[in-house]
């Protein structure tokens, strides 16, 4: 192979924005404006995007500050492809719209480079092609075509491929590309002809705020008023809201790696070579001026600018690294064989920021109000772009998007994410993880051990394998069998137990599971989110009535389930809520609700500060009681009466236990099961742990994970908010309606009754799968499609093995949609549970499944137990 190393057409682009400056006003003279209603950091392709999209919203009073030249940071050397079918429903909406976006600005005459070429997945195995599956479904649902076709199929649409070691392939014909400094060109060009103002040479120093809200943004040319700053700052992003804001940092968790492409002289590619990507392999290839454009995420990336970025990081790249590329140029010329003879252009090391879980960071900063986050794109920056910013502008101007974007919601970190440590070990495996194999349960194996219980040591003793939650690790199962139980290295799983068929840890967990239901279990839940809120009298009581939508004025030691619903309805937060006196509470929320909870609570605080709200997830140790023999064990533990008639279901007592006090004590278990979940101070933790085995011994008392719990809810059809109830879902839709007193006011109460009204168009049901081979066919594991007489209805949203029901149970929504409109059609139960045949695809095949809409009758476990032996014998305590 032959290399010329120049650097191509840098000097030409920097050429061509230098001709696109708009306001520089340390050259041209031009001045700052004194106000503005928003403030956008950032001239790459988000936040060019974020001032078009705000001014065809009609805000044109608008300004975007760029500290160099448009496009000077990342975006200029961004490779533009543009593919739609992503991880998850809501990016590929996203990226759905950036390609209709740019196709429409080609078509009207603004130059993008779009180009419809479309997109080719290899895959080298036949675990690829179960992932190209869960892709096609995605692109049934948003009617983006794509299929699987085969090795022949695809070497006929990319003749220039090796193709005798793939199994299949993925083919995605409205997939195209574009060219990066152009799509930049053109969102700053419309953006200024709507009204927008672009300012280069213009560096934010500080962002002020006035009652925790943005009031001005200081530059090195001025301050500017504003309602409203935006921070697309890209790889700067984090320094920005760490470093330069008046009264609070602001979390912003990304930090830039360096990234590789290569790009040869022409030699015969032709113009429409679809994008091709081999993720086996970790490589992409486009066509690129009759050559190919041929890049890789590799499986240990390399930090860069740990301590921070420089200012003046204009239209720069960083040095080559052949030898870290290696792996990756390998791969290309395996796939394409012609690739050796190539004549290399130049490679390109440019720096590109991620995050600590490849997801983007988007939303309004929980610090600060009015202060939103566009960043972290995960080198996606060209294909979300167009999404992000309408997204971003909907968020100002209408008070959210229009896309359900909770999982890239800035609020889901915690001030562990920005640390910078944690940030620089993380991204070193999060730029490999963009094209591995996404397996169920699989995990970060960076930046851990960090959040733990006060009984990790002792539960890592007894044989947990750790997943982690928000950065709290947390036992999914126990290994009790294993000889190297206390390795640190067997806290995690291996690579090696990841799969879509059966999984290692099913006896385990299957026994586990027993426990939980006709023996005793105890499991550890300690990452679960807790609040304490008070008040001096009744303004707690009536701050929470607002919030939730059930009724919380209930008597003094009483538990309640509830939503706390948005302003259409949807879950903003599902909890359970203990009133431990007159004037004070004490609320639990799922592991990843620690911030935003915290937020929505703070948002809605009087003004008065009558209502303290307090984070107290650190400071008790949680364990689950639970089982049929629970209350044996339990009983023998404390001198408080455990009886049915002194410590009914849905009550909570502060217990002493052994020498241990002030024990809160909840006759809940979180699985239907007859149990308790203790919330013990710190100190006390190792003592009633001790104390809980000694006595539980004779009983049989087993160690239990988050996977024994997932079946048990799954199988009950107990949904769980950040998958199964999300802001994006109401209590109606999941059937949860007698949760919500109607009676009272709340928020979201309004849109509920109007939703009561015109009828739900989407259901939570339950579907328990037949005929599905437990040993051979691959598992559902969630995202499967749901079909009704044979038309797709819906996916799935929770997966687990019901070891009563001896069933794989999948938790989703079903919807009616209108065929011609696309448009969803209200349902009534009757669409589910008459006249319907049900089917789930996974990878590829059909079963027939039963459909429930309620918590399915579970028989005992004496029953189950005989019908489980007869094809599987199992041993028990």
């Amino acid at each position: 192979m032959r290399f010329s190393c120049s650097l191509g057409n840098t000097g030409q682009l920097c050429a061509k924005y230098g001709k696109q400056v708009v306001r520089h006003n340390s050259t041209d003279g031009g001045s700052l404006p004194q106000q503005a209603r928003v403030v956008v950091c950032g001239g790459g392709v988000i936040g060019t995007s974020v001032l078009y999209h705000l001014t065809e919203r009609g805000w044109n009073d608008v300004v975007l500050l760029e500290q160099g030249r448009l496009s000077c940071g990342t975006s200029w050397h961004a490779a533009g492809l543009v593919g739609q079918i992503k991880a998850g429903i809501a990016e590929s909406k996203l990226a759905q719209y950036s390609r209709e976006l740019y196709k429409k600005f080609e078509e009207e005459g603004h130059a993008t480079g779009w180009k419809q070429c479309g997109s080719l997945s290899v895959a080298r195995t036949k675990d690829r092609l179960i992932t190209y599956h869960g892709i096609v479904t995605r692109g049934k649902l948003l009617r983006i075509g794509a299929e699987l076709i085969t090795p022949s199929e695809a070497k006929k649409l990319a003749p220039i491929i090796r193709d005798d070691d793939i199994e299949g392939a993925l083919w995605t014909p409205s997939d195209g590309v574009v060219s990066p400094s152009d799509l930049v060109a053109t969102f700053a060009r419309l953006a200024r002809k709507n009204g927008g103002e672009i300012i280069e040479g213009c560096r934010v120093e500080n962002v002020l705020t006035k009652n925790l809200r943005v009031d001005k943004v200081q530059t090195n040319h001025g301050t500017i008023e504003c309602e409203y700053f935006v921070n697309c700052a890209g790889m700067w992003s984090h320094q920005l809201a760490r470093y330069m804001t008046q009264t609070k940092k602001i979390r912003v968790p990304v930090h830039p790696t360096e990234h590789f492409y290569v790009v040869t002289k022409p030699f015969g590619i032709d113009n429409m070579l679809p994008v091709i990507r081999d993720h086996d392999g970790q490589i992409y290839m486009r066509e690129w001026s009759g050559g190919l454009l041929a890049g890789g995420f590799e499986t240990v990336a390399k930090p860069v600018f740990h301590d921070m970025v420089p200012k003046d990081f204009e239209f720069q790249l960083l040095p080559e690294d052949w030898d870290h590329f290696q792996e990756q140029l390998q791969a290309v010329m395996h796939r394409i064989p012609t690739f050796k003879d190539a004549q290399l252009r130049h490679m390109t090391n440019g720096p590109e920021s991620f995050t600590p879980d490849g997801k983007m960071v988007f939303g309004e900063a929980p610090e600060i109000d009015n202060y939103i986050v566009a960043t972290g794109m995960n080198s996606q920056g060209i294909t979300m772009a167009g999404g992000i910013g309408r997204a971003t502008a909907e968020l100002i101007v209408d008070g959210e998007s229009s896309v359900d974007l909770w999982q890239h919601d800035v609020k889901r970190f915690l001030d562990l994410h920005n640390n910078r440590k944690f940030l620089k070990d993380r991204v070193t495996e999060i730029v490999g993880k963009h094209y591995l194999l996404n397996y169920p349960l699989s995990d970060h194996i960076t930046s851990r051990n960090l959040r733990t219980s006060s009984l990790y040591s002792c539960l890592q003793a007894c044989g947990a394998i750790y997943g982690q939650s928000c950065g709290y690790e947390r036992p999914m199962w126990f290994d009790c069998d294993s000889d190297n139980v206390l390795e640190s290295d067997r806290s995690f799983l291996y690579q090696t137990d990841l799969t879509f068929r059966k999984p290692v840890w099913f006896d385990a967990v299957r026994e586990e599971y027993m426990a939980c239901r006709q023996g005793v279990a105890l499991i550890d839940m300690s990452s679960f989110t807790k609040f304490e809120l008070k008040s001096a009298g009744r303004e707690v009581v009536d701050f929470l009535q607002r919030l939730c939508s059930n009724d919380v004025d209930i008597p003094v030691g009483h538990v309640i389930h509830t939503g706390m619903q948005n302003y259409h309805g949807g879950y903003e937060n599902d909890c359970s809520i203990v009133r431990m006196a007159e004037n004070e509470y004490f609320v639990i929320s799922p592991s990843i609700q620690q911030t935003r909870c915290m937020k929505w609570l703070r948002r809605h605080l009087p003004e008065d500060g009558s209502v303290n709200a307090n984070d107290v997830s650190s400071m008790y140790t949680s364990l689950n009681i639970l089982g049929d023999k629970s209350r044996d064990v339990m009983s023998r533990l404390t001198e408080s009466s455990m009886l049915p008639a002194d410590f009914p279901y849905f009550r909570c007592r502060v217990i002493d236990i052994g020498y241990a006090t002030g024990v809160i004590a909840l006759s809940i278990s979180h699985a239907g099961e007859l149990g308790w979940v203790l919330y013990i101070p710190n100190e006390y933790a190792l003592h009633i742990y001790n104390r809980l085995l000694d006595v539980g011994k004779h009983y049989g008392i087993k160690h239990a994970g988050y996977l024994a719990l997932r079946s048990l809810r799954v199988e009950k059809l107990f949904a769980h908010w950040g998958q199964d109830l999300t802001p994006a879902t109401t209590p109606l839709e999941a059937g949860r309606a007698f949760r919500v007193k109607f009676d009272k006011d709340f928020i979201g109460k309004e849109a509920l009754l109007h939703q009561k009204k015109e009828g739900v168009c989407k259901r939570l049901v339950q579907l328990q799968i037949n005929k599905h081979d437990l040993e051979n066919d691959i598992w559902p594991w969630g995202g499967e499609a749901f079909y009704r007489n044979g038309k797709l209805c819906g996916t799935a949203t929770s997966a687990a093995y019901g070891y009563t029901l001896n069933k794989q149970c999948l938790i989703g929504y079903v919807h009616d949609t209108d065929e011609e409109t696309g448009q969803l059609r209200p349902i009534e139960n009757d669409f589910i549970l008459k006249n319907a045949e049900f089917e789930v695809e996974i990878a590829g095949k059909r079963f027939p499944a039963k459909a429930l809409i309620y918590s399915p009758k579970l028989v005992s476990m004496t029953t189950a137990t005989s019908q489980y032996t007869a094809t599987q014998p199992w041993s028990r305590n």
